[in-house]
């Protein structure tokens, strides 16, 4: 029996070259720098727009929107304020994207929350908020996102556009190493970090059918600009630990890749997730980390 061609319907409705012409896309955490990464990594990809939520309307990506609008001005760039964690805020971005574009495509979620590195810091608030940030905002996404997945379109007259006759989408978890391993952090990282690979998992049944993939992503230690000297450390307003944690020697030691990662490189395995590259994977949790969870599973010291 012959091996199905490139574009066949095995592979249908993906380009085969990995673009996302027509695609509308949702990034939760832009503020944040993987979710800004992200962003960047779609548009390069060449989605029609991209909404860049926000937590609230004080937080400010009208900056990524111009520099995007320079570099890739076929790709639309909203900046939109979003409470990942609340379903009416979701019901509400869902139906504005499908009033404005009639269709939706991609859903990222990159609004992690670090938590307080120690069990004797974490309040039942604490704990809250982490599962809140970690696994209930995917959780919305998983629930509201695939019927607007659904949704066929014809192509439109805005740039970048390409029409839509089939059902399909993917939602990308953006999590930790602590998805799979205790003591990256503090507990409450980890244990809302397992449910957010738990959505992941649980997602593949529940979208069964629907033409629509789900799929984390699992960074470990990246260097998102952040050093101890303006590291809140109970953790309730970052995503990742600061790589300063680890010292250069550290990294050498213990990580695969003698280094910390950079944004840039979870933002290009989200790129993948979201393309025809990734079209027969689901459930799947990708471990960006260098190496380092195969050496040694803590990759930062408590």
């Amino acid at each position: 029996m012959s091996e199905p061609m490139d574009n066949s319907s095995h592979l249908s409705p993906y380009r085969s070259d990995g673009k996302l012409y027509g695609f509308v896309c949702v990034v939760t955490g832009t503020t944040q720098p993987i979710g800004q990464a992200i962003v960047k990594e779609l548009a390069a990809h060449g989605a029609a727009c991209v909404y860049a939520c926000t937590r609230t309307t004080s937080e400010d990506t009208s900056s990524l929107a111009s520099s995007l609008a320079e570099t890739h001005p076929n790709t639309k760039i909203i900046p939109y304020p979003l409470m990942a964690a609340d379903e009416q805020s979701t019901l509400s971005l869902v139906d504005d994207v499908l009033n404005a574009w009639g269709r939706l495509d991609i859903w990222v979620c990159s609004a992690g929350l670090l938590g307080p590195p120690s069990i004797e810091m974490t309040t039942p608030s604490d704990l809250q908020k982490c599962f809140e940030a970690n696994s209930l905002a995917p959780f919305f996404a998983l629930k509201y996102a695939p019927a607007a997945m659904a949704k066929l379109a014809s192509k439109g007259n805005y740039p970048n556009a390409a029409p839509k006759d089939q059902k399909y989408g993917s939602i990308i978890v953006v999590s930790s190493v602590a998805s799979t391993y205790g003591g990256c952090w503090g507990p409450c990282y980890t244990m809302s970090s397992h449910a957010a690979l738990g959505v992941v998992q649980a997602g593949v049944a529940v979208l069964k059918g629907s033409g629509v993939r789900i799929n984390c992503i699992s960074p470990g230690q990246i260097d998102v600009g952040i050093d101890l000297k303006g590291f809140d450390m109970r953790g309730m307003k970052s995503q990742l630990p600061p790589a300063s944690l680890q010292s250069a020697e550290s990294q050498k030691e213990h990580i695969g890749l003698e280094r910390a990662g950079m944004p840039i490189e979870v933002a290009r395995v989200a790129g993948f997730l979201a393309s025809g590259f990734s079209s027969y994977m689901t459930g799947s949790n990708l471990v960006v980390d260098g190496g380092a969870s195969v050496m040694m599973p803590l990759t930062v010291p408590i």
